[in-house]
């Protein structure tokens, strides 16, 4: 063979791995995967004492399986093959076919809890909203790209109030609209079903203009605006009846009754969700109680998806649970590695967005087992059980990987 290849004068031809991109981040894919089924397989056991389940232990197992292998993997392997660059061409097409199939979901969505969430297709349903995060991450990074050159002296918001003013309507047009517009968008539509995904939305844009030097003090303006926004965009949805207004307002005033009082008296049904979960967790210990042998799971509600977390902690201890979240952290340290591989400011915000984003909702739902923000309902990527936010992750940290991938051209050094 060496000898065929001395007389063509050439070199073996290298075949392309199956699976490209960073190495570490395929790992940490891949253990997160692992860890779902463990948890969804041992969370469910309680539906078999359940009467009024539909589903047991296996076939929610099953399912969860089924996704992972018919929707996560093979959606993950296309994504990571297609070069960012198509990504880039269709920013804007994605976002706003998003933005649109979202605002469907309030007139033909299946409607849970009050709030309009899923599209059904067929014998299937998805919530557009999860990856509208993802557009509002890809259009956002766009927009930026296009203003690197200056984005350090731009004024995000107006200098005044006079909005009528011709400097002040320049502002508007040139810079608010361009850049914060999609971000605003996609909270708008994204609240009324779901005001924590609307959080994490804005905070993970927020952390994608710090990274991509917008100034300080009109990052600080944004939050004080945007602060001020959300709370009365809550209230007039609370006092409507719109939406999850009221039932973000109960959980944010439960949440400070819960941080404020120390009632004792209370037995463990008429302890809140967040709560039992903190039981759980302490029931854990270090070590925790062992595979499948959790105590807490008929206790917490919700364990295979809203309160994942606590689950795993009570099972597998707190050594683990830190790992746990060492393993979402760490997604976002690869994506900044991979961020400075980048010639270009669109790929470099997208693998930096898109980490954010995950991490960002990973840490709200852990610090809601802890009592340390009111209950949201936001699942644990990957690892809860559920379709929509699987795809959802799974796209996200496939887009990662086609970034880090990608040929890139060090920036020489000065």
């Amino acid at each position: 063979m060496a000898q065929q290849d001395n007389i063509t004068g050439g070199e073996s031809p290298r075949r392309t791995p199956i699976f490209e991109g960073d190495r570490t981040l395929w790992i940490i894919y891949a253990a997160l995967v692992v860890i779902s089924i463990l948890v969804v397989y041992s969370s469910t056991a309680k539906m078999a004492y359940d009467i009024s389940s539909k589903l047991t232990t296996t076939e929610s197992l099953r399912q969860q399986l089924m996704l992972i292998l018919v929707v996560s993997l093979p959606m993950i392997f296309i994504v990571h093959k297609i070069n960012y660059t198509f990504y880039q061409k269709a920013t804007k097409i994605v976002y706003w076919s998003l933005v649109g199939l979202t605002i469907l979901t309030y007139f033909i969505g299946n409607a849970t809890n009050g709030a309009a969430r899923w599209l059904p297709i067929g014998p299937f349903q998805f919530q557009p909203s999860e990856l509208l995060k993802i557009g509002t991450i890809m259009m956002l990074a766009n927009c930026m790209e296009a203003r690197q050159s200056s984005i350090t002296k731009l004024k995000l918001l107006p200098t005044s109030f006079r909005l009528g003013d011709p400097v002040q309507k320049r502002i508007l047009k040139d810079n608010t609209w361009p850049i914060l517009g999609p971000v605003i968008v996609s909270c708008a539509v994204i609240a009324p079903a779901h005001i924590s995904s609307a959080v994490i939305v804005a905070i993970a844009s927020f952390l994608m203009l710090y990274i991509g030097r917008a100034h300080r003090r009109e990052l600080v303006k944004m939050v004080l605006l945007g602060t001020s926004v959300a709370v009365i965009g809550i209230s007039l949805l609370s006092l409507a009846g719109i939406g999850r207004g009221s039932v973000g307002l109960t959980r944010l005033t439960r949440w400070i009754t819960e941080l404020t009082t120390d009632d004792r008296r209370s037995y463990v049904y008429e302890l809140s969700d967040t709560q039992r979960s903190m039981i759980a967790i302490y029931n854990g210990g270090l070590t925790g109680e062992g595979a499948g042998h959790s105590s807490s799971r008929a206790v917490v509600i919700h364990p295979e998806s809203d309160y994942a977390f606590a689950f795993f902690a009570s099972e597998y201890g707190a050594i683990a649970a830190i790992v746990l979240m060492l393993l979402y952290l760490w997604i976002t340290f690869r994506a900044i590695e991979i961020c400075r591989q980048c010639y270009s400011a669109y790929p470099m915000l997208l693998a930096a967005g898109l980490g954010l984003l995950i991490t960002t909702q990973a840490m709200l739902h852990i610090l809601v087992q802890v009592n340390l923000l009111p209950e949201t309902g936001q699942t644990l990527p990957i690892i809860s059980r559920g379709g929509s936010s699987l795809m959802t992750i799974s796209i996200a940290i496939g887009m990662i990987l086609s970034i880090s991938r990608a040929p890139f051209i060090p920036t020489p050094k000065k």
